[in-house]
């Protein structure tokens, strides 16, 4: 983007043109949810899975780069590796948008990378379990990435007031399109006989589908949102500079987010209960088709239900956030994650009811549970450091979520049971609760040098 059509950072629009950049930012959840429902959360898991056992040993292990691993933990190591390579990558690119105001171009690379990695799944067939991990992890990070970045317009096109509002409904457009997509993959691998397909081509073209949606309605935010021309004192240079300072902008970071120790405080609360909602984000398929023996068909719409409510969670909890406070509604939703957890460990198999009632649970709370904490972390932020900070966020929301997964792996290596699995998560509710109830948010909001919102 040429200087002349970048405005200030300090610009404030007014309500028509702030609307107008709000709808187009909406539209990048409406774009990479559907890679987070439709390969993370419904069909990658049992799929790469089957892949994996295709290629195992007589004892049912896979040996990447010489490492025994049993096929059925390979998923979930790829989804921790993933987040360790986007450790790597976030905070660089945070550190060059701050640095060059030039957040739409990088949006732009990561996105598209993202897409590309999803369409290429299309491949991932017969015994290729390292091409799919492969794939996995350059998405996955990708979308990491991506996230930082759009997470960092939200205190630049929202008033402190609408935050809450604003980022309930881009997870509302988000699962949104994930319950459009899935019913349409629906319709897909249940009638793939008569579509002249496989069950494993349907599946493969499910996972593809992904990636062209989430190329294709990139381009809306791509044109709606506005670089910030960023004023002389913080202007990094060009883009070469910025990458070669990349890392020592990120030291720079880490020693003046210490001094915002309550910020600092809400971001660990916020990495150890969002690793817990990740892991069960992106095992829940696993958990249903490998413990409970419920097919595909059964996952797809107990997913499809999850996205649906969820809809109404997001928004219904941003409600809930305007009468109680968004840290009081975070910490609600937080005991019913732990409940949920303790219900799957006793959940009968070959009982889609009582997966579904799970799936309701789930849907109620998750939109809400994230949209919320994007917005409370929004306040938390001094100004004119957002891509910087909400990258060190997304490193809590995607890039440090390694830990959930390695666990659950793990559990499952160690004792062969999803249940023992599943139910170790419930330690990061737990723990993450605890965390947050102790951060006094109206005060960190106001030692970070931003206004308060009447309600928090």
């Amino acid at each position: 983007m040429t200087a002349d059509t970048t405005e200030p950072a300090e610009y404030t629009a007014g309500p028509a043109e702030r609307r107008r950049e709000q709808r187009g930012w909406y539209f990048y959840d409406f774009a990479c949810s559907v890679y987070s429902t439709s390969v993370v959360t419904v069909f990658l898991g049992p799929y790469l899975t089957s892949v994996a056992r295709a290629a195992a040993d007589a004892e049912g292990f896979v040996h990447p780069l010489g490492i025994p691993v049993r096929a059925g933990s390979l998923f979930a190591y790829t989804v921790s590796a993933s987040i360790v390579v986007a450790v790597l990558a976030m905070p660089l690119v945070g550190a060059m948008a701050d640095r060059s105001g030039r957040k739409k171009p990088l949006l732009a690379a990561a996105a598209y990378l993202g897409a590309a990695a999803t369409a290429g799944m299309f491949f991932l067939a017969g015994d290729r379990y390292l091409l799919g991990a492969f794939l996995l992890i350059v998405a996955n990070a990708s979308l990491s990435v991506s996230m930082v970045l759009y997470n960092a317009y939200l205190p630049q096109i929202a008033e402190p007031d609408e935050r809450d509002a604003v980022s309930s409904r881009g997870w509302a457009f988000g699962y949104t399109s994930g319950a459009l997509v899935l019913v349409l993959n629906l319709i897909l691998y249940s009638g793939h006989d008569s579509f002249g397909l496989t069950e494993g081509e349907a599946v493969r073209i499910c996972l593809a589908s992904a990636g062209v949606w989430w190329g294709a309605f990139t381009l809306v935010p791509l044109r709606r949102l506005r670089d910030r021309r960023l004023g002389p004192e913080s202007r990094g240079g060009d883009g070469e500079s910025a990458v070669g300072s990349g890392w020592r902008q990120l030291r720079a970071t880490l020693k003046d987010m210490r001094r915002h120790p309550l910020t600092l405080s809400f971001l660990l609360a916020y990495l150890v209960y969002n690793d817990g909602v990740q892991t069960v984000i992106s095992q829940a398929s696993v958990f249903g088709s490998e413990e409970l023996g419920l097919d595909q068909t059964t996952l797809i719409t107990a997913v499809l239900l999850v996205q649906v409510l969820a809809v109404a969670g997001a928004l219904g909890m941003g409600r809930l956030a305007r009468t109680y406070g968004a840290k009081r509604t975070i910490l609600a939703s937080l005991a019913v994650w732990t409940l949920i957890l303790v219900a799957g460990y006793f959940l009968p198999a070959d009982a889609p009811v009582f997966f579904y009632c799970l799936a309701a649970g789930i849907g109620l709370v998750l939109g809400g549970s994230q949209a919320l904490s994007r917005s409370l972390f929004s306040h938390l932020v001094p100004r004119g450091k957002e891509a910087e900070y909400f990258s060190a966020y997304e490193m809590s929301d995607r890039g440090l979520s390694w830990l959930g997964p390695l666990v659950f792996g793990l559990a499952y290596q160690l004792t062969g049971s999803y249940r023992d699995a599943i139910i170790s998560l419930v330690i990061f509710f737990v723990v993450g609760f605890a965390l947050l109830a102790r951060v006094p948010v109206r005060q960190a909001v106001e030692a970070a040098g931003n206004p308060i919102p009447d309600r928090i």
